[in-house]
């Protein structure tokens, strides 16, 4: 992977973003920004505001201050350029259950303007590459919960975009179905160059080179590379750093209910 010029912009640019519910502060002036081909995890526990920051980022939301840009186009001014250049991956399930695999990507690439042959034969590689391709006449609701986030991931690629966001991606699955979508995202960011900001409150999903934001209450409380968090906290690993800088536990993995 050729590695991005200096003066590129960055995949995801957020600038003193700030978002109230009513008298309720969500995000209180967060900035961070991810490079393109770079793995950033948004780490924090429920109610931190991640998902907040996801709405405002995917344009759902108007920020009441601050902009958001993505590869320099801003989401609010050029909404149509900037949103070109983002997959994205929410955290509920968003496939139609009574259309098959392949109608539901069909479906998103002629949002994106795809024609039929533009779109099949990247369709073909994505199901591939995620390891679905024998399911493509298969409807969505016959999937597995990690066979449908594989499936979402792919949809979210199908137009190329440079960056990749997932929200709580991981969120339900069991531990063999969380590996999986971790490795494929994960190789998204070193192969092929793609922009990942990957939200989670799950501490093992963090590695000793991802670029982690950890956003507590609303607030951002540290940016960094995941071994510098460590060394400056002074702890052994990301999970004291966390509970170091917010006085909360983070979870390793999902506990059963």
């Amino acid at each position: 992977m050729t590695a991005p010029e200096a003066t590129s912009p960055p995949a995801l640019s957020v600038a003193h973003v700030t978002h109230a519910y009513g008298a309720r502060m969500a995000l209180d002036d967060v900035s961070f920004t991810v490079a393109p081909g770079s793995f950033c995890v948004l780490l924090g526990l429920n109610g931190a505001g991640k998902s907040t920051l996801f709405s405002v980022i995917t344009h759902l939301y108007a920020p009441k201050a601050g902009a958001v840009r993505i590869f320099g186009c801003d989401v609010a001014r050029d909404s149509g350029a900037a949103l070109a250049r983002l997959g994205v991956v929410f955290q509920s399930r968003t496939l139609d259950p009574d259309l098959s695999v392949e109608q539901n990507l069909a479906y998103h690439g002629a949002l994106h303007g795809m024609s039929a042959a533009e779109r099949r034969p990247r369709q073909k590689a994505l199901l591939e590459r995620v390891g679905l391709a024998d399911r493509a006449r298969d409807k969505a609701r016959h999937l597995s919960g990690g066979q449908s986030r594989r499936i979402e991931i792919a949809r979210a690629l199908l137009h190329q975009p440079k960056l990749i966001l997932l929200d709580e991606p991981t969120a339900g699955l069991d531990i063999k179905a969380r590996a999986d979508i971790i490795s494929i995202v994960r190789d998204l960011a070193r192969d092929d160059g793609v922009g990942v900001l990957w939200t989670t409150h799950l501490v093992d999903e963090v590695r000793g080179e991802d670029h982690v934001v950890v956003l507590h209450k609303g607030r951002l409380l540290a940016d960094g590379a995941s071994d510098e968090l460590i060394a400056q906290a002074g702890v052994g690993g990301v999970g004291e750093a966390f509970t170091k800088l917010t006085g909360a536990h983070a979870p390793a993995e999902e506990v059963e209910a």
